[in-house]
């Protein structure tokens, strides 16, 4: 089996260099998640209906659903007589399918009713409609794409989950820094990446993985986060997060970021009950402030997930 894996990378072997280097004795525990399905999830829509009410109505039609342990609206699908997102409550916009580990940049981050939020890079939508539900559809929250394609795939969501509290833009997420400054309590950059954390799912990146894309992301990285920490209130926070494992598109996008504002204040993030490694500070020949250190790696074979990195940033008042 691990053989046929490592036949996929015979034609990328910029990218299994990569993950030789950096997880090392680990690789094969890498190359066993990829052949090993994920359980379907779902996130429910408290904006329509609540957590007991739609499990009842899936398992009536034979779904077998396991509560996730660290988010009261999440279930796993443990058995289904047909593909979850073919029931009519899925029409209905009661749940949105969503892998686990995508519901934890919104739960790190927090949003509480009221508050003003960004998401910068928010097609699909599916952090954005979790943030709406956490905010009771209240305050407001300014959902953002460059591409009119993935806004319009936003625009749907937002509409089918019944959310009311969202302003849709389509602009360059640089420009955020600059037409709300100082304006947004909490701000969610998932940004766009090299996506090594859904290979399970699809090959895809194996076919355009390589250094020069990643320098292209990694450009676009660090121009949103700059971006987001300017346009957040003092005393405000962000989550940067990531679904792929690459050291220069996580820590040393966090790492550009200390480096121009020295004052930021990274904050400890939850486990969640999940296995997650602290931040790396020696990659290669770069060594990162040691404050990187509080980011989290969420390996996708430690928990069965999706791969992901998480960053919690705070803006202080006053510059303190």
């Amino acid at each position: 089996m691990v053989q046929n894996k490592l036949r996929l990378f015979e034609k990328n072997r910029e990218l299994f260099n990569l993950l030789n280097e950096l997880l090392r004795d680990r690789v094969e525990e890498f190359l066993n998640w990829m052949e090993t399905p994920l359980k379907p999830a779902i996130r429910v829509n408290t904006l329509k209906i609540q957590p007991d009410e739609l499990r009842v109505r899936l398992e009536q039609q034979g779904f077998k659903l396991t509560p996730i342990p660290f988010y009261k609206c999440g279930f796993e699908i443990e058995e289904a007589p047909f593909e979850i997102g073919k029931t009519i409550e899925h029409f209905l916009g009661y749940y949105y399918v969503q892998q686990k580990a995508s519901m934890l940049p919104p739960l790190i981050l927090g949003p509480q009713p009221g508050e003003s939020v960004l998401d910068i890079a928010a097609a699909p939508g599916s952090k954005t409609t979790q943030m709406a539900q956490m905010m009771k559809n209240t305050g407001v929250i300014v959902a953002n794409d460059i591409s009119i394609e993935r806004v319009r795939a936003l625009s749907h969501n937002i509409d089918k989950l019944g959310v009311l509290n969202t302003i849709v833009t389509e602009l360059d997420g640089y420009k955020f820094g600059r037409f709300l400054e100082n304006r947004m309590d909490k701000i969610l950059i998932d940004a766009p990446c090299s996506a090594i954390g859904t290979l399970h799912k699809t090959y895809e990146p194996l076919k355009w993985w390589s250094w020069g894309v990643v320098g292209n992301l990694v450009r676009t990285q660090k121009g949103l986060i700059l971006a987001a920490y300017r346009a957040m209130k003092p005393g405000g926070r962000m989550v940067y997060s990531t679904c792929t494992l690459v050291p220069e598109e996580n820590e040393g996008v966090v790492n550009f970021l200390l480096s121009r504002h020295p004052e930021a204040r990274l904050l400890d993030i939850p486990d969640f009950g999940l296995k997650m490694e602290e931040g790396i500070i020696n990659w290669k020949r770069n060594i990162y402030d040691e404050r990187v250190r509080k980011t989290r790696r969420l390996y996708p074979f430690d928990n069965m997930t999706e791969g992901f990195y998480f960053a919690l940033i705070e803006k202080p008042i006053n510059g303190i």
